[in-house]
């Protein structure tokens, strides 16, 4: 299994300049190539190789003098942008035959200088990790990098990452074997996990409350918003009022990834199996309640906990988005008519045989109960 690991990195003033460098330049032969691509095809060409456009945008534009600081920077990185174009337009005639899964994409367009900016460092770039823990990176120099922990295996590249906060970030690509972690009894510790907004998430025995992390800090957000509305267009003060934003931005971001990652690892080690309730988070985000459902980010967590079961052993399995968990009664089984459907602002309700509900617990109940069924089945992969 591929993972990414990902370490914050501290460049001196002059390694900025030059990472600035290689961001400008890369983006400056993504949008040569994409230029010649798209004239061949408006004129009725053949389509050049990447061998060609590399021929083209690199190898001739450094002789030209408008080009010639196409030379300041790695060759490997402006051939990560080449490779990441084809790439590009491999996903959206993908996308357009129905063979790519996932939302249709359109086709490349050109890349601007925005706040987040990124470039990449394969093998034949020969990066390392020197013995004193720092990056070497081609025409940069060693790099500052704070190791949170060790790399499981060589890496087989690495991007640098400039934020919109203006943090810089190493991102390595490692091949990890899964780590099974001990079983356990699947009766015993097995959880339906329902997502909602009162409560962050319902499992088999406990609740997760919902932390809140953007509405927090929207106050805050809010202040420093107006702030940047009032600046002059092109000022410093509203380059600073900028990153003031971005900063806030990025910590909420933090916040929510962090607790994302804890609560994802603490279901792992302590559930054999997950069924969770295969949620339309993107039709949500648009209806009234959507910038609570943005704040949750349900999709990440759901994203996040399936690798981890899928790398730890432990058994994943999404329920279909239309069972009635909420609507069912976990004692009888009896299924509310369309007259007596329960909306959301009821939380605990009463059903005909007697049995009074939560209704959090009782849909994590069902769909313990529908994973259950699904697995029996055979219809999901352990």
């Amino acid at each position: 299994m591929k993972l990414r690991y990902q370490f914050r990195v501290y460049p001196s003033a002059p390694q900025g300049i030059k990472l600035a460098k290689a961001f400008g330049c890369s983006r400056v032969v993504w949008n040569d190539a994409l230029r010649i691509r798209q004239e061949a095809y408006k004129q009725g060409k053949p389509v050049p190789s990447i061998v060609e456009l590399a021929k083209l945008v690199i190898t001739e534009a450094k002789k030209a003098p408008k080009r010639a600081w196409l030379g300041e920077v790695s060759a490997v990185v402006l051939q990560s942008s080449l490779r990441d174009l084809r790439t590009a337009y491999s996903n959206f005639f993908a996308s357009k035959k129905g063979t790519r899964k996932g939302p249709k994409i359109g086709p490349p367009r050109f890349k601007k200088k925005t706040s987040r900016q990124a470039v990449r460092f394969t093998k034949a770039a020969r990066f390392s990790i020197t013995g004193e823990g720092r990056l070497r990176l081609p025409k940069i120099g060693d790099i500052s990098v704070r190791w949170s922990r060790e790399l499981p295996s060589d890496p087989s590249s690495v991007t640098v990452i400039k934020d919109a906060a203006g943090r810089y970030f190493a991102s390595f690509v490692v091949e990890t074997d899964d780590k099974p972690l001990p079983e356990l009894d699947r009766e015993e510790t097995d959880t339906g996990i329902d997502l909602g907004l009162s409560s962050y998430a319902v499992l088999r025995g406990r609740k997760i409350a919902s932390p809140k992390f953007f509405r927090r800090q929207e106050k805050k957000l809010r202040r420093a918003q107006r702030k940047l509305s009032r600046c002059a267009q092109g000022s410093s003060n509203r380059r600073k009022a900028k990153l003031a934003v971005a900063k806030i931005h990025a910590r909420i971001a933090d916040q929510r990834r962090d607790f994302i990652e804890q609560e994802t690892t603490q279901v792992v080690r302590e559930s054999q199996a997950a069924y969770l309730e295969n949620l339309n988070v993107k039709g949500m985000a648009r209806g009234r309640f959507g910038k609570s459902v943005q704040d949750q980010s349900l999709g990440m967590f759901a994203r996040t906990l399936e690798v981890k079961c899928a790398r730890y052993g432990r058994t994943f399995v999404k329920v279909d988005r239309f069972f009635p968990s909420t609507q069912l009664c976990s004692n009888c089984g009896a299924l509310t008519g369309p007259k007596g459907k329960k909306g959301l602002p009821i939380r605990t309700w009463t059903c005909d045989c007697g049995a009074r509900h939560d209704r959090d617990q009782n849909a994590e109940y069902n769909l313990r109960l529908e994973g259950r069924s699904i697995m029996a089945a055979g219809r999901a992969d352990t």
